[in-house]
């Protein structure tokens, strides 16, 4: 049950995801220090904080955000058509809509051998950082973390690759407790780049 308190940890929370780029975890901490209040204070569930930042975002960013999820889709798709061989999924806010020019994106690759991504970044020549991350299903995971510059934003946004093994991908496609695909494949982003051209009131093309 959603409390005024959680109701303002949640609006705070949206605030700091949309105008700094944080990610939800870390924003929801720094909302509870902001508000002064107890760290062991209880925290919104993302489903709150989901509907915090699509409202936010209504708001203060509806002539903008639209155009910057995009860009950042359409850098996804250049990330996954270059790793196809890994069954490339799209995740996150970039996946689910809420993403602005600060976000990050996040493609989890499912892989045969874990090394085999990272020697493909390797052979051409990408510089990346490899990091350990809290995958999907809660256990450590290795992303392979780079800057990729958005020609439609001209700016250097952040790309992570997400490492796991092709078993995980029996799980991965799991409905979200919104009944919602948590991730999509190649297919479905180019299907939502195109829907996205079919509804962009700006595209002058029309």
């Amino acid at each position: 049950m959603h409390t005024p308190l959680s109701d303002e940890i949640a609006h705070t929370t949206a605030r700091l995801v949309v105008e700094e780029g944080l990610e939800w975890g870390p924003a929801k901490r720094r909302a509870v220090r902001e508000l002064g209040l107890p760290a062991r204070t209880p925290l919104p569930d993302n489903d709150q904080v989901e509907a915090a930042v699509r409202e936010y975002i209504q708001i203060f960013c509806a002539d903008t955000q639209p155009r910057e999820l995009r860009a950042l889709r359409q850098l996804a798709l250049v990330w996954m058509e270059r790793m196809a061989d890994f069954r490339p999924h799209l995740a996150g806010a970039v996946w689910h809509g809420t993403a602005t020019r600060l976000s990050d994106i996040y493609v989890q690759l499912f892989c045969d051998d874990p090394k085999s991504a990272e020697i493909a970044l390797i052979d051409h020549r990408v510089d990346y950082e490899p990091r350990t991350v809290t995958g999907f299903n809660g256990q450590p995971v290795e992303a392979l973390s780079l800057s990729s510059l958005s020609p439609e934003l001209s700016e250097m946004i952040g790309v992570h690759l997400l490492i796991y093994d092709l078993d995980d991908l029996r799980g991965a496609l799991r409905p979200d407790s919104q009944g919602r695909t948590p991730r999509g494949d190649l297919a479905a982003v180019r299907r939502l780049l195109l829907q996205e051209t079919d509804t962009d009131p700006h595209d002058e093309s029309r």
